[in-house]
């Protein structure tokens, strides 16, 4: 079983799909800097994709709650490419414990940056995620996806994930039972 502390240490070497070499790790407190910068570079449309609203920028609030983690019932990964010479952040996942949740789940959401979609990094983040949360004896990730948001609900969808869908309007709630998944990421 990975603990807490060991799952704020976590970290991998990965391809994305065009063959470009990345590194997934946990989130940090020193981070909070990737976002800021992050935001400002995801469109109008990704942005309410991910949060469901128009958000321009992140609260002192917002960003220690999304970089200081416990790691317990909190876990975030950031994926990260060499440019120019310095690792850049090109997406983030997550995932959040609900407390007395039978059997034990997490809710999970991701942001990858415009540019960088349909490269495979929501995939990566969200089967690195599942063998954290696994270790932890999570059972199942559900999310809140809006319909309109295809790219999101076909990662999904081609996750390998036995998985639920209940339509709720303009929203979508997945349920994936990770328990079932590999034991080691891809």
């Amino acid at each position: 079983m990975t603990t807490p502390a060991e799952a704020s240490r976590y970290a991998a070497d990965v391809a994305l799909l065009d063959g470009t070499s990345a590194r997934i790790r946990a989130i940090r407190p020193d981070d909070k800097h990737f976002l800021v910068e992050g935001l400002e570079q995801l469109s109008q449309r990704s942005t309410r994709l991910r949060f469901f609203t128009p958000k321009k920028r992140l609260t002192a609030e917002e960003l220690r709650y999304f970089t200081e983690l416990d790691f317990a019932s909190h876990v975030a990964l950031v994926a990260l490419i060499e440019e120019a010479e310095r690792q850049i952040p090109i997406g983030i996942g997550r995932y959040i414990v609900d407390a007395g949740s039978t059997p034990r789940s997490a809710e999970v959401a991701f942001t990858v940056l415009d540019r960088h979609q349909g490269r495979g990094v929501a995939t990566l983040l969200l089967h690195h995620l599942a063998h954290i949360a696994r270790t932890a004896n999570i059972a199942c990730f559900t999310a809140v996806v809006l319909t309109e948001n295809r790219d999101m609900l076909d990662v999904f969808e081609h996750s390998g994930y036995p998985q639920q869908y209940t339509s709720d309007g303009d929203e979508m709630r997945v349920t994936l039972d990770i328990a079932l998944g590999s034991a080691h990421p891809e």
